[in-house]
């Protein structure tokens, strides 16, 4: 009896060791802070969209110089929101079909800490106030008037909104009486950042005007944590872009981040978070564009979007480029 218990109590020991073993294997993206001769790209910057290449010249600045993620995922979208030519970003956006131009933004650190704004008016810089959303209140998320008062008492200036070309643009399309939201590789809707640091410490930040023509009030992915941007310091970090509504639905950039801790490439991991979205509505996906971009806490990073057209920016020791995305063929 004594020589069957002890059999059965080394087969539990056995059984329970198993799983344990495979966790260490998949989570060897996972690094100690004496392991950082295993990152490979550091530091490094990276953005979404054609003009994230000119906008990690901002973040890159801070980087190469031995400055923070999060500095540098702050002034990365700063740039664009301050570009009034942009249509899916800042004040110079395209509207909601009432005419208003309404921001959301949001920003994480290394720590967890994250902070966002929602339907917000008449400020240049959102991502800023996600910050100090961050930084100096006890909250997450700030949304429309209270938003709005929050960075007026920050110092925030009021701007005006819609720009001429935007209001044009705008009562143009009232003309057609078609409150359909445009949502394509034109208007993408969304500067993701992800970097990190010299430290070896991961930050992001999100900012966008929304979708074109949106029905006012609407908010898509882009401010809200685990959807259009999520860090996870010991793992990595990932943002989306593309129709908001496709990247909640799912919990996309979690999910991305999740999967790169159980040993999913960038790459592979954004494609998993894409093959879902498209499962769920195959005729959908084929009108509209979702793209995911993602960081590990080596310095690999990879994308992967619905279908053709989604680019990247990449900034690191080796210079600047402009990447496109990996994508699912059509069958």
């Amino acid at each position: 009896m004594g020589t069957r218990r002890s059999f059965i109590k080394k087969l539990g020991l056995t059984t329970v060791a198993l799983p344990l073993v495979g966790s260490v294997q998949k989570s060897s993206v996972l690094l100690s802070n004496d392991d950082q001769s295993k990152i490979v790209h550091k530091p490094i910057i990276l953005s979404t969209w054609s003009f994230g290449k000119v906008a990690n010249q901002a973040g890159w600045d801070i980087l190469s110089k031995g400055g923070n993620a999060l500095d540098a995922v702050e002034a990365t979208a700063k740039f664009v929101e301050a570009d009034l030519s942009q249509k899916s970003v800042g004040l110079g956006a395209l509207s909601d079909r009432d005419g208003y131009v309404t921001l959301d933004a949001c920003i994480m650190d290394e720590k967890g800490n994250c902070g966002s704004v929602m339907f917000l008016e008449n400020i240049l810089h959102p991502v800023s106030v996600a910050r100090l959303v961050m930084e100096k209140t006890p909250h997450i998320q700030l949304v429309g008037i209270g938003a709005q008062q929050f960075a007026f008492d920050n110092g925030f200036p009021k701007h005006p909104a819609p720009t001429e070309s935007s209001k044009k643009t705008w009562e143009d399309w009232v003309k057609k009486n078609n409150y359909t939201p445009r949502s394509d590789e034109n208007n993408h809707d969304t500067i993701g950042v992800i970097a990190l640091d010299q430290d070896g410490n991961l930050s992001g930040a999100c900012t966008t005007s929304g979708l074109a023509f949106k029905m006012r009030g609407r908010v898509g992915d882009s401010p809200i944590i685990g959807a259009g941007l999520f860090v996870d310091n010991e793992v990595g970090a990932a943002t989306a872009t593309g129709t908001g509504e496709e990247v909640i639905r799912i919990c996309g950039t979690h999910l991305v981040v999740e999967l790169m801790r159980q040993g999913y490439s960038p790459e592979n991991a954004c494609k998993e978070a894409v093959t879902r979205i498209i499962k769920r509505s195959p005729k959908y996906t084929k009108e509209m564009i979702v793209g995911f971009l993602a960081l590990n806490k080596k310095g690999e990073y990879g994308a992967y979007s619905t279908k053709k057209g989604f680019e990247y920016g990449v900034y690191d020791n080796s210079g600047t480029v402009l990447k496109d995305a990996s994508f699912m063929e059509k069958e």
